[in-house]
């Protein structure tokens, strides 16, 4: 009964770590390793950074355009009006404004004023020619054209698009540079007539200055702390980038954003440096299972613990409540003798001097059994709380061991035991007699309550090798090895039918261990299962000084 008592509860003790911990514990793993699967199938991880890397583009392109808008305004706003376009007036609009290669305004009555940077012209035949291919091309679209450009830059200003842009190829060489031609209607208050204009950007200006400087830019606003990404701006038709990002390694960009408004034909560019996207999110796959993994390993460990750490505590309580059983039955059987014999006595029943004495010498056998008892009790709970102290005076140990055993002798002999004693000569030691009568007296009392058939006691007291020993030898039922470093832990009791059987403390082994460690000495335990034990006791000679510390201590 107490077997199925004991059983149920370790089986509630894992049903509720499960329900409580483990359970939802599980659950939660199992749910993130589904989660990382799925994420791994639909790489939901690279699509995440795509998206952000993709809003990134969003933002920066506003900001470029916002940039490219500020310039633009700035020229448009110096523009002549129609009766004042001439030569000088375009001059000194390109003059104040080295980012632009060249200017336009065209009126169907005047015809077109087509202006380029005059010092580049006499100096850059490359651009001498693209001057003048600009400015034909501009005259033979815009004479049939003009009405229907105009229709189209007033339909875009009415959606909040002031100027109507389109590429160009300036030819440098075998290559041609991107620049970007804006239009919008220059009106004239004099006549009721509307002009268009134009400004072009200058090709080198846009490759070497405007957009590494804006890629800058808009890199140091728009990445967060920590994120690594490089961006670049290449022709729609073209991979190779017409500016670039520190830190540009080529490769396939991740993500891309055609430009509208003010530079198209132009596609912006990012990816991450030094690896892909498709990297990064298996490395992040790989190394969220790896911690899945680890926690996962440190749940488990802290369940076994928690469950090792209840488990010793439910052992430990049913052990205490053990102990309190034990004691109570401890304390009864010397009780009901010293009450059986005193109250013989009060009847008078005895005939004899000699039986009132025998009487009165078992109660006080009896008593002192008691008050053993009891002081094991009470020393034991000074030592849990730390304030046990030691009485250390220069003793003669065959002295003290011959009255201890003398005054146990009486319940040694009422058992039916063989005693055996053998106290060699010894040099005086600084013990707490009280102390180590009572080691004595635990041992004793084993060795009478484990040995049944082979009754037999030995005590030895000699010197050997600079230290004294005491010995306590029985032919009991033994100790099994397992278990012998054991036996000196409060409350533990061999896991034998007949140690159970015989009500005990579990307190008196751990006592003695702990009085003579307090001494500075160490007890051991020689013993085989139905062979019988020895357990010795030794003390160094020279232990005043070590006495001395352990009292302090």
């Amino acid at each position: 009964m107490k077997l199925k008592r004991r059983w149920n509860e370790r089986t509630r003790l894992i049903l509720t770590l499960e329900l409580a911990v483990v359970l939802p514990a599980a659950a939660l793993v199992i749910l993130s390793a589904l989660h990382l699967k799925q994420v791994q199938r639909e790489h939901g991880f690279e699509a995440a950074i795509q998206r952000e890397f993709g809003q990134i583009l969003a933002i920066s392109e506003k900001q470029i355009n916002h940039r490219g808008y500020e310039l633009v305004d700035d020229a448009r706003n110096d523009f002549p009006g129609v009766h004042e376009a001439c030569s000088d007036t375009l001059d000194r609009v390109l003059a104040a404004r080295p980012y632009l290669a060249h200017v336009f305004l065209y009126d169907p009555e005047r015809g077109l004023v087509f202006r380029s940077q005059p010092h580049r012209l006499k100096k850059d035949e490359q651009f001498h020619a693209e001057s003048e291919e600009l400015s034909n091309m501009m005259q033979k679209w815009l004479d049939p054209e003009y009405k229907d450009m105009l229709q189209s830059i007033t339909k875009l200003d009415k959606r909040g698009i002031p100027y109507y842009a389109f590429p160009n190829g300036a030819p440098r060489g075998e290559k041609h540079l991107y620049q970007s031609v804006l239009m919008f209607a220059k009106p004239d208050g004099a006549d009721g007539h509307t002009a268009i204009g134009g400004i072009i950007f200058d090709a080198e200006y846009l490759r070497d200055h405007f957009f590494p400087e804006m890629l800058e830019t808009v890199m140091s606003r728009n990445l967060s702390e920590g994120q690594k990404a490089v961006m670049m701006v290449h022709p729609k038709s073209e991979s190779y980038p017409l500016a670039a990002s520190a830190g540009w390694d080529g490769g396939v960009p991740e993500v891309e954003r055609n430009m509208d408004y003010v530079f198209p034909g132009l596609t912006l560019a990012i990816k991450t440096p030094g690896t892909t996207l498709e990297a990064i999110g298996q490395r992040f796959v790989r190394t969220s299972f790896m911690i899945l993994g680890g926690l996962s390993l440190l749940l488990a460990g802290g369940l076994l613990l928690t469950y090792r750490n209840v488990s010793k505590e439910m052992a430990l309580a049913r052990l205490k409540s053990d102990f309190v059983s034990n004691v109570s039955h401890e304390l009864r059987t010397p009780l009901s003798l010293i009450r059986l014999y005193a109250e013989t006595l009060e009847m008078g029943r005895l005939n004899s001097q000699e039986k009132y004495q025998e009487y009165y010498c078992i109660i006080r056998k009896e008593s002192e059994r008691l008050s053993a008892l009891i002081n094991n009790i009470l020393d034991f709970s000074r030592i849990e709380a730390g304030r046990k102290e030691y009485d250390f005076r220069d003793t003669d140990m065959r002295e003290l061991v011959r009255n201890t055993l003398e005054s146990y002798r009486y319940q040694i002999e009422q058992h039916g035991f063989t005693f055996e004693e053998k106290i060699d000569p010894v040099p005086p030691m600084r013990v707490d007699r009280e102390a180590m009568a009572r080691s004595i007296v635990n041992l004793v009392n084993n060795a009478l309550k484990y040995s049944q058939d082979r009754k037999y006691i030995g005590v030895n007291l000699y010197r050997e090798n600079g230290a004294v020993k005491l010995e306590v030898i029985d032919h009991g039922i033994g100790i099994p090895s397992q278990e012998q470093q054991k036996i000196f832990e409060k409350f533990y009791r061999v896991g034998d039918p007949l140690v159970h059987n015989t009500k005990g403390s579990g307190l008196g082994l751990s006592l003695v261990r702990h009085i003579v460690q307090a001494h500075g000495g160490e007890v051991i335990v020689d013993s085989a299962p139905g062979q019988g034990s020895k357990f010795t006791i030794t003390l160094p000679v020279n232990a005043a000084a070590i006495a001395s510390n352990a009292a302090t201590a």
